[in-house]
């Protein structure tokens, strides 16, 4: 590999998959959620096997998995995986996306044709003013641009390509995989640990160039019910108990100083109120708690249903059901029992000529999951920046620093065998 590191197919190939509608579908009951995810989960198999990654394979529930073979001639070198996640959110229009490719950037505002109120301004964006110089890519304006997480998908199509086309690269077998459905919590419902055969893998779905993201918050999702009575409102006196003004009482009794989004940073944790389904006699609070300590999510969930029940009180007849659901947990707690995975991760991105950054996930990622699942799982740089927003963007080059610290992790773990 050359001190530049490898020439990549990387921007050619994000240009065309972000052109493809993947955006996934919170209420769909099928899986994927959407038939435009499987468009692409197809092409990727096709693009595969042109490479002569040969088993590349798509499952019934869409998951694509093929592995590059191994070079090395050691015995010993354990096989290790790449994921990426073709869905984008739902959250703003990922259809008709028309990338731009903004060349040698120099600093000026980005203003998106196709609306002049979206502008991009380094004043705004320091990871953007980091960028000058480089190559990047947007949407038009009205779009997400599907950075996340095409990019690491693009990124990971790049590295096989690379290490197919060059196999004097000594590393042993790689599995490679790409997932649906990851933005509305469901890329892992169906993976298969066994059959991916890794010791551990590595997401693609980062920020910054040198970002390795280690930690991520503990999640659960809580449901709060009030269940009151309803009658004609003219003869209601003394009657009716309205859950919509219990459940008002209730979300004006969530902490407003602490524990908010809006109000959190950095390791804080909080609760956020993230949906409301009201009537008279029965209205549902869905909230989200957050925290990297796994313990203090049952504390949380103490707190939200003693102020529910204190809202419930004042009102004769009101009751009150909680139910919790566990989300994901800190990946941290696996990681930590792995530790090689993370340091080869760290060597990986030095060797790269990056300074290494590493900064605890304020959310989760599909390798949260897959952790606990025995498939313990980092999340790498893919260079996506203002996630699921018009503004979305990421730089080519970046893309290209994620392709040679994929090559690079393939050496390193090859090396480390005996």
């Amino acid at each position: 590999m050359s001190d530049s590191g490898p020439s990549t197919s990387a921007l050619e190939r994000f240009l065309r998959y972000v052109t493809i509608d993947t955006q996934a579908a919170e209420q769909s009951t099928t899986y994927p959620s959407t038939p435009g995810q499987l468009v692409l989960l197809n092409q990727l198999v096709v693009e595969l096997k042109a490479i002569d990654v040969e088993d590349a394979s798509i499952d019934e529930h869409g998951y694509v998995m093929a592995t590059i073979p191994a070079t090395t001639s050691k015995p010993t070198v354990p096989v290790i995986g790449f994921l990426a996640h073709v869905d984008t959110s739902p959250d703003m229009p990922g259809k008709d996306v028309k990338p731009i490719a903004h060349r040698n950037y120099d600093g000026s505002d980005l203003t998106l044709p196709d609306d002049p109120t979206a502008v991009l301004r380094v004043a705004e964006d320091p990871a953007l003013a980091a960028r000058i110089g480089d190559d990047i890519v947007t949407a038009s304006g009205t779009t997400l641009l599907g950075a996340d997480d095409k990019a690491g998908v693009a990124e990971i199509m790049a590295a096989a390509e690379h290490l197919m086309a060059h196999p004097e690269i000594p590393h042993g077998a790689v599995r490679i995989g790409f997932t649906p459905d990851e933005e509305v919590g469901r890329g892992t419902e169906y993976f298969d640990v066994a059959k991916f055969g890794a010791i551990c893998a590595y997401t693609l779905d980062g920020s910054s160039r040198g970002e390795l993201e280690t930690e991520s918050f503990s999640a659960d999702s809580m449901r709060v019910t009030f269940q009151g009575f309803n009658t004609h409102p003219g003869y209601a006196k003394g009657r009716m108990v309205n859950t919509i003004k219990v459940a008002s009482d209730f979300v004006t009794r969530l902490p407003a100083e602490r524990l908010s989004p809006e109000t959190t940073a950095e390791r804080e944790g909080y609760v956020h109120p993230l949906q409301l389904d009201a009537s008279v006699d029965r209205t549902t609070v869905t909230l989200l708690l957050r925290d990297f300590d796994t313990a203090k999510l049952a504390e949380q969930a103490e707190m939200i249903e003693r102020l529910a029940r204190g809202s419930a009180a004042p009102h004769p007849g009101a009751r009150v059901e909680v139910d919790v659901a566990e989300s994901y947990r800190n990946m941290r707690e696996i990681l930590d029992r792995h530790p090689e995975v993370v340091e080869h991760a760290k060597t990986a991105i030095r060797r790269a000529g990056l300074e290494l950054s590493m900064n605890p996930i304020r959310g989760g990622t599909d390798g949260s999951k897959l952790s606990f699942m025995g498939l313990p799982t980092p999340n790498l740089f893919a260079g996506e920046h203002n996630f699921h927003s018009r503004l979305e963007w990421v730089s080519a080059q970046d893309m290209d620093k994620a392709v040679e610290v994929i090559v690079h992790l393939c050496q390193i773990w090859e090396a480390a065998a005996e």
